[in-house]
């Protein structure tokens, strides 16, 4: 039988470094590394292979150990996050742990039919007063040598399964234990003052995985330093997160404490979110610094994009619609403000500082607003935006008095309606398309040069054809009116102009050739 055994530091003396220990008054404790359990499981449950014969494997371990002894003398760290013998100061009494690894003589052919055979052993037998033998799967037990007061002082578990033996019996069992690993670290746990101590520079998953044990065995201070652990310690990606807050949840159900842990995601602020989405979009509304204005609206967006796909009634409670039309009016008011200083017959006359700043004023009001209308398209809520833009009569007319340079970022918001409209993302009634069209399509011809050559986010096939479109949802005349209108400036401008030659052809299928198809097909004889 192969044994690794933990000695005291002594000058000349060789030291095994790969078990992590925790010494304590009340006794020795050892807490396994996971590499133990893995290579005992390797070494004891293989189903189709035969096994080496007891000598030659206790052999072959003893011979590895005096290699890895010869080759790391000194002051090397336990690769785990426990305390090891190196960190801690030995008394001359201190007892030696053995842990026993058992091999077996035959394969196994059926795991239901697996003997139930000690893989391994923790702790002192010389000292513990009770045996405790944890049967996991694939007929893997470990034995632990423990000491009843420790058990009974520290899990409501195991008071109640001792106090329940009559006669008091040396053994007790615990059958389907599925993790076993955790639970022989959790038993030894009980013999550590400092728990939270221990608990340092273990991943969240592992200690997830104690807190569940902690509570199989109502291990109350353990449940308590595993909560303040989970507490501090950061929560690495969404996936963590979610294991988190589901694992204290379920603390939670059962009555145990868990709201420090819980704050993290929840607020016991009465503050409604709406408020707080409204100071966000104060803030980047009134933001002049263009790389910040530009990134926190993209973020923006796409986590409100990200909310709008889940359910209904899960996310767009906190998105107050009457929040993102007051700060559309706002900005509408600050843009016509803006106009009517730039329309002033001496404005050219200004300082060229002043100039500078209405015209990067009216840039970002116009950002302001095709920004707030990409979240209403988003959230469905779009069409009171276009009834509110398609009524802006007094800033229609200052449009054209004001040079193309300073006006021509009003049109974006134009054309992101018609896209829009074009879409089916906004469904306005007929007579505000009507209205829109009528108001702004003129403007946004006028401006269509400058939009092509002065924006990057300007997508020329994408604004033609949401034209074409929202033209061709209106009456057959309404659609001849303007397309007519239309024309006209498309052969005096050229690619100055947009293209609306696919609206043109079914505007002229629609009026000049669908009415005789159907006046003949209405005088064929009925079959």
């Amino acid at each position: 039988m192969a044994e690794i055994r933990l000695t005291r530091v002594e000058q000349g003396q060789t030291k095994i470094r790969n078990v992590p220990i925790a010494v304590t008054p009340e006794g020795f404790w050892c807490c396994p590394s996971p590499v133990v359990f893995q290579k005992s499981l390797k070494t004891q449950n293989p189903l189709n292979k035969p096994k080496s014969s007891p000598p030659n494997l206790s052999t072959s371990v003893q011979k590895k150990q005096t290699s890895e002894n010869e080759k790391k003398p000194g002051t090397k760290k336990s690769r785990t996050g426990l305390v090891t013998d190196e960190q801690r100061s030995w008394s001359s009494d201190a007892p030696v742990l053995n842990a026993s690894l058992v091999s077996e003589k035959t394969p196994r052919p059926k795991i239901e039919n697996v003997p139930r055979k000690v893989s391994i052993e923790f702790g002192e037998s010389g000292t513990s007063d009770l045996k405790v033998i944890l049967l996991g799967k694939q007929g893997f037990a470990v034995k632990l040598s423990v000491h009843r007061n420790i058990l009974m002082e520290n899990s409501s578990y195991f008071a109640h399964k001792i106090s329940e033996q009559q006669p008091i019996f040396p053994c007790l069992e615990i059958d389907e234990c599925e993790d076993v690993e955790i639970y022989v670290e959790t038993v030894g746990l009980m013999y550590c003052r400092e728990l939270k101590q221990r608990l340092i520079k273990q991943s969240v998953a592992r200690v997830l995985r104690i807190l569940k044990v902690a509570e199989q065995l109502g291990f109350t201070s353990c449940l308590q330093s595993c909560l303040e652990y989970l507490e501090a310690v950061p929560w690495v990606g969404e996936e963590e997160e979610e294991n988190v807050v589901s694992s204290v949840l379920r603390l939670q159900d059962e009555g145990i404490g868990v709201t420090p842990v819980l704050k993290r995601v929840s607020s016991d602020i009465s503050k409604p979110p709406k408020d707080t989405l409204s100071h966000i979009l104060e803030l980047v509304l009134k933001s002049n610094e263009e790389r910040g204005r530009r990134e926190t609206k993209s973020i923006v967006l796409k986590l409100l994009r990200e909310d709008n796909s889940l359910p209904s009634s899960s996310g767009s409670s906190y998105l107050c619609h009457d929040t993102l039309y007051a700060s559309c009016r706002s900005c509408l008011d600050s843009l016509l403000s803006l106009f009517k200083q730039a329309a002033e017959p001496d404005f050219t006359n200004n300082p060229v500082d002043y100039r500078e700043s209405l015209v990067k004023s009216m840039a970002i009001e116009a950002d302001n607003l095709t920004w707030l209308l990409e979240i209403l398209a988003d959230w469905k809520a779009g069409d009171e935006f276009a009834v509110m833009w398609a009524t802006q009569q007094e800033l229609a007319s200052l449009h054209s008095k004001i040079p193309i340079m300073l006006r021509h970022h009003v049109s974006t918001i134009t054309a992101r309606l018609l896209v829009g409209i074009g879409r089916g993302e906004l469904l306005p009634s007929k007579d505000t398309r009507h209205l829109l069209l009528q108001t702004w399509l003129q403007p946004l011809i006028n401006d269509y040069n400058w939009l092509q050559h002065g924006s990057r986010s300007f997508d020329k096939k994408v604004v033609e054809e949401g034209i074409g479109r929202t033209i061709l949802t209106l009456p057959l005349e309404d659609q001849q009116s303007i397309l007519l209108s239309w024309l006209e400036s498309f052969l005096k401008a050229g690619d100055n102009c947009p293209n609306l030659q696919r609206a043109f052809k079914v505007w002229w299928r629609r009026t000049f050739i669908r009415p005789y198809a159907e006046s003949e097909y209405h005088q064929q004889p009925a079959q």
